[in-house]
């Protein structure tokens, strides 16, 4: 089952820090779909989950500056 976070309006660090709080309730192998619209957060989900052991399955622009990501844990 996927849980579904909206991280969309705010800046960095803010969207990075809303997944390391929610993840701590994310059991492993489960799915965490993220929306969020901060310029920086491709690179930055892609740094956390190098960080942090999980695997990032996809990191989508939508092709309105908003982004969609999918990390396995």
């Amino acid at each position: 089952m996927a849980q579904t976070l909206d991280t969309r309006g705010l800046k960095c660090p803010q969207p990075i820090l809303k997944i390391a709080i929610l993840a701590k309730q994310i059991s492993e192998g489960e799915l965490l779909e993220v929306q969020a619209d901060c310029p920086s957060f491709p690179d930055d989900i892609k740094a956390w989950c190098e960080r942090t052991g999980k695997i990032l399955l996809v990191c989508a622009d939508d092709g309105t500056g908003a982004f969609s990501a999918q990390i396995q844990f």
